[in-house]
Order: structure tokens, then C-alpha cells, then sequence
């Protein structure tokens, strides 16, 4: 009876009930463990969505694997806003620093296609792009031209160095 158990949960607040208990209830395992171990690898996402697989056995033992939140809750959860713009070409919801831009795709980049944080960071601005975020008081798509132009080189040396 061994099985797999897709969740989304907030970081660092799950509780047994749902979506979680009603999954685990008819499993072997510790249900409040499971919530227990869950909110310890999580709670670096405070109440960020994220996704969590647990994996459990016949002899009520379980692994969990926590993913990445997806690239427009990190954003969102950044720049402490709920809703992106209905009209994001036009009416724009909020403004990004470099600074931000750069955390949000080290914490994605596992996630992503791209090879290093410069690609990351592109792959970032193109969710900007649709929430209705600009970078540095500009529209998020000249962003990706700037960084293939070398303007925040610098910025993201750093990573190349260390």
C-alpha cells in the first residue's frame, strides 16, 4: 500500500487538516510528524504556496521533497503584493530592484531551464512581464535586453566568482 501524495501547502504552516490530513488519514503514517517535519522544510517560504511530495510505506515510514513555489508567488511574496494587474502592458502593480530580481532567481534557478542566475534572472523578468511588474522603474521587457547588453554584469559576477 505504499504511495505518493501531491500537496500544495503554505511554508511553514501546514495542519493536518486539508489538503493534507484527508490525503494521510487512510495511510500508515504519523500524520502530525508528517505536518511537523513538512513546516521545518518550509518555513524558509513563510506562507508561500509550495509544492510538497511525501512519499510513504507499508511500515508507516516517509520521505518528503519540498519544490520551489512557483516563480510568480516568489515574486508576489517579495514585493508584498497579492494580485498582479489586470492589464500588465498598461497599469503596473509594483516595482523590483535588481537586488530583489537576483534572489527570487537564485531561489528558482534549481527549478528552471537556465544554466546560471543572468538566465534565471531573464526567465524572472518575463513573469514580471505578465504580473505587471517593472524593474528598476522599467518595463520588465527591456530588462532582458539591458542584461544581454551587459548592463548588470556586475551584478551577477558575483555568483560567476564565488
Amino acid at each position: 500500500m505504499a504511495g505518493t501524495i501531491e500537496v500544495l501547502v503554505p511554508g511553514g504552516q501546514a495542519n493536518p487538516g486539508p489538503p493534507l490530513g484527508p490525503e494521510l488519514g487512510p495511510t500508515p503514517v504519523d500524520v502530525q510528524a508528517v505536518v511537523q517535519d513538512i513546516n521545518d522544510q518550509t518555513a524558509a517560504f513563510d506562507g508561500t504556496e509550495v509544492p510538497v511530495t511525501v512519499t510513504y510505506d507499508d511500515d508507516g515510514s516517509f520521505e518528503i521533497e519540498v519544490g520551489v513555489p512557483p516563480t510568480a508567488a516568489l515574486v508576489k511574496d517579495e514585493l508584498g503584493f497579492d494580485t498582479g494587474s489586470g492589464v500588465p502592458q498598461e497599469d503596473f502593480v509594483a516595482d523590483m530592484s535588481v537586488e530583489q530580481l537576483k534572489k527570487v532567481a537564485e531561489q528558482k534557478l534549481p527549478d528552471l531551464l537556465a544554466y546560471d542566475a543572468k538566465g534565471a534572472a531573464k526567465e524572472v523578468a518575463g513573469t514580471c512581464v505578465s504580473l505587471g511588474v517593472t524593474i528598476e522603474g522599467e518595463d520588465a521587457r527591456t530588462f532582458k535586453q539591458r542584461i544581454d547588453d551587459g548592463e548588470y554584469d556586475d551584478v551577477f559576477a558575483e555568483e560567476a566568482a564565488a
